[in-house]
């Protein structure tokens, strides 16, 4: 054992200071000044050197060395590695060869063989399997150099794990070893070098051990380190951080065959903390953002951003036609049509599930509702004012049938009752910012998926009258996706949004009853980008059978930390931890005990400072008394 340091150094240093004993502080400062040197400063208190491990400062040092190879080896063969739940270090050395050399050691080595070959067939023996397999590999590593194709390398591969405590270090050794053995590598001890192992894995690029192993070009390639599952693109935004081998997780969405994204977990695992980020990032690149807000938790960021809030209320001056048409024209497209469809699926919602007549007397009463404005099929006519609600109530009333008055009154509330200021006004609002969210938090629960189908069928007429780069949010899409003709919509929705450079993002908490749906399922199949954070254990089963996950994966779910989950990208998926910078974590935090800490910062800062009261001295056209004398206080 070895045992050396700084302080024992500074020790000699101060036995030479007193011999020499300068007389003035001034020599003092500059004998100091003169012993101390950079790699004083930055050497560790002390190390020590044992058999099994070295100590540097705090942390124990323990090094192993590969000595046996698979025969055989593809691409990504050292993920186990590299994914090694440990801290480590971990140093490849790679000495290129000159092919003459190496010829002419393969064709001694064959001759070898092939004569040990031949001596067992004569002697009646059994060829061993071993020699006959390493001619084989010889031959055709021979032919590869000959023409080239192949160069030949020596190959170091050292493993240096680490901690703070001995007992760890011990403990990871085994499940290294373990974890080698698995892919046929075989590791040992750097026993009595452990201070060369030590430094052949520092990143100084220096080969203290040269313990080699002969691989030729394709066998070398396929040990590139930096295989282990990232997402990680040239371009796009931060989602978080690949916590299997550290990666930054940046993707581009519109870089696929459909940017939608689906975000599920259940209340409180960080879905709106992870799409508002998202929100303010897409934000950043210049992508314009609409929010679709049931529960009123964007406005803090709307408001920082510069962006729009709507409240959408029966007493908010902003209203919303559910009767707008977008007035293009695209070949092969039934303008009218579609919209009557999503009206549809509208009066579903305020009226439950009609009956097959219902449905027909209904699709009668939209068609005579525009045709009464003048609109019809034709798309010149489709740019004229639209219809109300209170126009499709009166041609209801208008028909002599007693279904369609049955109608009309299941319909009156929301034209002449409580709830008439909803939906029976011309739209007087249109999408000019940026950023725009539209909230129904006001509203009770049994109007959020009327306002969010209203909303939702808006935002879709206005996105198809210009292309630009958009981002959609429909959070708590549960509302909406338990009506089979909302969720029709939404299922619309995301299939055609590619066409119109549009994103949609479908975020809820309620698993069971969006994938229960046909159109739920559909929604989830035609989304590019999954996110699964944690799930409650009523609905992790369902997820694990939809998503096909393993046990781990299953068991990663149920025990994730807010912002922890899986993130799906194609055809790849990654354990993904959400981070936000400080900044961004003020804007987007949803915890409501930091959300009244920011509420008494905020209230602190606003309110008046306490200053000492100062006696105000009266002018003279006030007051024609002179003014008091003023004393002067110590």
């Amino acid at each position: 054992m070895k045992l050396f340091g700084q302080k024992q150094k500074q020790n000699n240093q101060k036995q030479a200071s007193k011999s020499q004993a300068p007389t003035t502080f001034a020599g003092i400062a500059k004998l100091e000044k003169g012993t101390t040197s950079l790699t004083d400063i930055i050497a560790p208190s002390s190390i020590e050197v044992d058999f099994n491990y070295i100590r540097v400062g705090n942390y124990f040092y323990k090094t192993f060395f590969v000595v046996g190879y698979p025969r055989f080896v593809s691409p990504n063969w050292l993920s186990p590695l590299i994914d090694f739940d440990h801290s480590m270090n971990m140093s490849m050395f790679c000495y290129p060869t000159a092919s003459n050399d190496v010829l002419s050691d393969i064709r001694r080595k064959i001759a070898e063989m092939e004569a040990t070959v031949s001596s067992q067939a004569e002697e009646g023996k059994i060829v061993d399997p071993k020699v006959q397999a390493a001619l084989e590999d010889a031959l055709s590593l021979q032919e590869q150099l000959a023409k080239g194709v192949e160069r030949f390398f020596q190959f170091s591969l050292y493993i240096t794990l680490f901690s703070e405590s001995l007992q760890d270090i011990e403990e990871a050794s085994k499940k290294l070893t373990s974890t080698l053995s698995s892919i046929l590598l075989i590791t040992k001890i750097t026993t009595l070098q452990m201070e060369d192992g030590f430094k052949s894995s520092i990143p100084i690029g220096v080969d203290k051990l040269y313990i080699t192993r002969n691989m030729d070009t394709t066998s070398l390639a396929s040990t590139f380190p930096f295989t282990s599952a990232t997402l990680t693109q040239d371009k796009g935004i931060m989602y978080g951080i690949n916590e299997q081998n550290g990666s930054l997780i940046i993707f581009d969405r519109y870089s696929l065959e459909n940017a939608n994204e689906i975000v599920l977990g259940k209340s409180g695992a960080g879905k709106s903390y992870l799409i508002k980020l998202e929100a303010l990032r897409q934000f950043m690149f210049g992508t314009e953002v609409i929010i679709i807000d049931p529960e009123g938790e964007y406005e803090a960021l709307a408001k920082t951003l510069g962006g729009e809030h709507v409240s959408f209320t029966p007493s908010d001056p902003i209203k919303i036609n559910p009767f707008d048409l977008s007035g293009l024209y695209e070949e092969g497209e039934n303008e009218l049509g579609l919209k009557i469809l999503s009206l549809h699926g509208l009066l579903d919602i305020v009226m439950g599930k009609l009956e097959p007549g219902e449905d027909a007397i209904l699709d009668r009463a939209f068609v005579e509702t525009y045709r009464q404005k003048g609109i019809t099929a034709d798309s010149t006519t489709q740019k004229k004012q639209p219809p109300l609600m209170e126009d499709l109530y009166k041609v209801l009333l208008g028909m002599e049938d007693q279904t369609a008055k049955n109608l009309a009154l299941r319909l009156e509330k929301f034209i002449k009752g409580s709830l008439s200021g909803i939906f029976n006004q011309q739209s007087n609002f249109d999408i000019t910012n940026p950023f725009t969210v539209f909230s129904i938090k006001a509203l009770e629960d049994e109007l959020r998926p009327i306002a969010m189908h209203i909303i939702l069928d808006f935002v879709w007429t206005r996105v198809r009258k210009s292309l630009k780069k958009r981002l959609l949010i429909l959070d708590e899409a549960w509302y909406i996706m338990k009506y089979e003709d909302s969720a029709s919509f939404v299922y619309g929705i995301a299939k055609r949004a590619r066409k119109y450079y549009l994103a949609l993002t479908t975020a809820t908490q309620d698993v069971q009853d969006f994938l229960s749906t046909d159109y739920g399922k559909a929604v989830l199949s035609n989304s590019s980008i999954q996110m699964l954070l944690k799930q409650s254990p009523t609905e992790v089963d369902l997820i694990t059978k939809t998503f096909y996950l393993s046990e781990g994966e299953k068991e990663l779910l149920l025990s994730a930390d807010v912002g922890e989950g899986l993130f799906f990208a194609g055809q790849s998926h990654v354990v993904m931890k959400v981070i936000a910078a400080p900044f961004e974590h003020t804007v987007i935090t949803s915890n409501p005990q930091e959300l009244v800490n920011q509420q008494a910062q905020a209230s602190a800062e606003a309110a008046p400072q306490d200053n000492s009261p100062v006696e105000s001295i009266p002018s003279p056209s006030q007051d024609p008394s002179p003014p008091p004398p003023v004393l002067n206080k110590p």
